[in-house]
């Protein structure tokens, strides 16, 4: 069973500010998420990704994007963790 994709219901969360109204989307990460096709990517990806007893799923877009982004840095899996819960673009 692959993991579900994250849905926008179009609802908004009186006390949580939207991640574009927070960064600069002219930023070249931002870009680049918007060149992705992430829909492909989910579709030949996503069977990688089972939910298996003791593994909870995970997004399909996260794990690509992360693989992404630690090849395009080089980063290790410590550095890459570090990263992205600091840096919004990631």
């Amino acid at each position: 069973m692959r993991p579900k994709e994250p849905r926008d219901s179009g609802q908004h969360d009186l006390l949580r500010s939207r991640l574009d109204q927070i960064i600069d989307t002219g930023h070249a990460l931002a870009k680049l998420a918007r060149t992705i096709d992430w829909e492909f990517l989910a579709q030949k990806l996503g069977a990688v990704y089972t939910d298996q007893p003791g593994r909870p799923p995970v997004p399909t877009r996260l794990m690509a994007g992360l693989a992404i982004l630690k090849y395009m840095h080089d980063l290790s899996d410590e550095a890459l963790s570090d990263r992205w819960l600091e840096n919004p673009y990631y």
